[in-house]
């Protein structure tokens, strides 16, 4: 039976994943959810465990309007506490230790005009201090690892837009969007994105590979805003009317400077991880969009 902790009691995909082994594989694992604010995580014995899972974080919900106080918290907590939680695993001899970092460290669409493609060449390129953050952290724990005696692994994931049953963020929005409105541009954009039960099934079979590297999970099939809205839309019992007519608008929104512009960009960027890149660990895209937009609804419901 793997031993596995989590650091961050109540994460949405600590709490997520605790939720999956429970229930689809209930008495297989050995799960144990940990809080890091404070010290007294310090104090505990960390000998024994298969998998160390990281997913404390700071989110990205909203960073366009932060003092520089507010921004170094993002350091403290994507940075700082990941280096000081896995020197503690390494120490206590953890076999691995999984680090969540984030597809936006390769940059972010709404700062683009053009498609981010994510190939096995892109280099890291963060546009703004939250992916700065996981970016550090990344460079950091790789040399810790490189330089321990230990046999513990490194695992680090970059996973694009999580969404599902209980999330928050640009998923709500999306759900608000289709809720309030009837018509809606059919403009074509490709975004990666992972639904939180094939996250949780990835994650369940790194944990049992006990590997370490760099993993890219997402979705099969890439999803296009116009697509997402309209089947949560269906999901809800809703009607949206798609109009072609609406896309000229669209593209002109995207050479818009400031607000505008950049939101246009957000909602209706691209950005895609090379679909390659993301079958390192095999058989964990358990649902596709639809089925995957039911379960999240009909849960909320």
């Amino acid at each position: 039976m793997k031993k596995i902790l989590i650091l961050g009691a109540n994460s949405y995909i600590g709490t997520s994943f605790h939720n999956y082994l429970t229930t689809q594989y209930p008495g297989q694992y050995e799960i144990k959810r940990i809080s890091l604010r404070g010290d007294a995580w310090k104090l505990e014995n960390w000998i024994g465990y298969d998998s160390i899972i990281n997913v404390t974080g700071k989110a990205h919900a909203d960073i366009s309007k932060l003092s520089d106080e507010e921004k170094q918290q993002y350091y403290a907590v994507n940075c700082e506490l990941a280096v000081e939680t896995a020197k503690k695993a390494i120490t206590d001899g953890a076999a691995q230790y999984i680090y969540f970092s984030s597809i936006i460290i390769y940059g972010d669409s709404s700062n683009s005009r053009k498609p981010v493609r994510i190939t096995a060449e892109t280099k890291p390129d963060p546009s703004n201090f939250y992916g700065d953050s996981k970016w550090q952290a990344e460079q950091r724990l790789q040399k810790i690892f490189d330089a321990a005696t230990g046999s513990t692994k490194l695992a680090v994931l970059r996973p694009p837009m999580i969404y599902g049953k209980g999330s928050k963020g640009n998923f709500q929005m999306l759900v608000k969007l289709a809720e309030k409105l009837r018509i809606f541009p059919t403009y074509h954009n490709e975004r990666s994105m992972l639904y939180i039960e094939n996250l949780s099934e990835f994650l369940r079979k790194l944990v049992e590979d006990g590997r370490g590297g760099i993993f890219l999970p997402q979705n099969r099939e890439y999803v296009s805003t116009s697509d997402m809205i309209c089947e949560i839309a269906k999901a809800k019992g809703e009607k949206i009317l798609c109009l072609r007519w609406m896309n000229p608008f669209v593209k002109l929104a995207f050479v818009m400077p400031g607000t505008i512009g950049k939101m246009v960009k957000k909602a209706f960027g691209s950005i895609t991880i090379d679909k390659e890149l993301s079958l390192t660990i095999s058989d964990y895209q358990r649902f596709d969009l639809k089925e995957s937009i039911q379960r999240s609804i009909s849960s909320e419901k």
